[in-house]
């Protein structure tokens, strides 16, 4: 069995997109603002403006804007969440769980314009600051709500092609978007063909249990290893085979004109043994929610806040 360090390399100790820091910093500090769920800063090192969340005295970088080029993604994790676009049996929708900067979702709506994207997003002065330094703004086909992504799905009834997954605090997920319960109401909200793709951390004992708790819901995993970032994309169903796969990379990145290819990123494609496997640990827990579902709907936007 291929062990974990062969499959991903050298992981790197600091993530880019959960990428940390000292506080003191050389870049310009441009805006803070501390909300109700975040101390949020904005740096700029021309061309990039980034923006930064603090936690226990650490900065993580949670967004990039080139300034220069509005169709460039400098996180190079970002690009891999794109490589959904391959999988997809459809693209007629796209919903974002965890805005930030809101590059991702921006790239995706310049590249597929006919697309309706809509990304979900906890706090207001993300957003604010995501218009205000990050070249976002109200467009037909281009949609942000204010909300947690967990309870905007339970309370939808909207079904999307794909569903990127990629909310964080400083280094963590917010635990209630990485719950068995949680992936299940993302499944019941995948159109028929539909996949997800999640941002996990792996340096972290949560890995494991993060990709058997994904597995628990979704039979077929591929990762992406980019830059010390994991992206993980999950589907149910038969197995995309590769010829198939880059059958319709190719085809995308000619319709749609992709800045980052498809059929490249499919090269860094992996999968690997879930059960039974040396990869993931066997005796990691499929993480569960801590209470009944009517509970938590009413206890999520405690959790979501911040520590005193």
């Amino acid at each position: 069995m291929i062990s974990r360090s062969v499959i991903f390399g050298v992981l790197a100790s600091t993530l880019v997109g959960v990428a940390a820091s000292p506080a003191q910093d050389s870049r310009n500090l441009v805006e803070s603002k501390e909300s109700l769920y975040n101390n949020i800063y904005v740096y700029e090192q021309p061309p990039y403006v980034s923006m930064t969340f603090g936690y226990n005295r650490r900065i993580y970088t949670e967004s990039m804007y080139n300034t220069q080029d509005d169709k460039d993604l400098p996180v190079e994790y970002t690009r891999y969440m794109t490589a959904s676009l391959m999988y997809a049996k459809d693209v007629h929708s796209i919903l974002e769980i965890g805005f930030g900067g809101g590059r991702t979702s921006w790239y995706l709506h310049r590249f597929l314009p006919n697309v309706q994207v809509t990304s979900v997003e906890l706090d207001p002065a993300v957003l604010e600051l995501a218009k205000k330094y990050f070249g976002i703004h109200d467009e037909p086909k281009f949609q942000v709500v204010n909300r947690d992504g967990r309870i905007f799905l339970t309370e939808s009834k909207d079904r999307y092609d794909i569903i990127l997954i990629d909310a964080y605090r400083g280094p963590f997920v917010p635990f209630h978007l990485l719950t068995k319960e949680f992936y299940e109401i993302v499944k019941n909200h995948l159109a028929d063909g539909g996949v997800v793709a999640q941002n996990v951390e792996p340096s972290t004992m949560l890995f494991d249990s993060a990709v058997k708790t994904i597995n628990a819901v979704f039979p077929q995993l591929d990762f992406y290893k980019a830059d010390g970032n994991i992206v993980t994309v999950a589907y149910d169903g038969a197995e995309r085979k590769p010829e198939d796969l880059a059958a319709v990379a190719n085809e995308r990145d000619k319709a749609y004109g992709l800045r980052y290819s498809l059929a490249d990123m499919l090269n860094q494609r992996r999968r690997i043994q879930i059960e039974g496997g040396q990869v993931i640990d066997a005796s990691a827990k499929v993480l569960t929610d801590d209470f009944a579902p009517v509970e938590a709907l009413k206890n999520i936007e405690r959790h979501n806040r911040k520590m005193p």
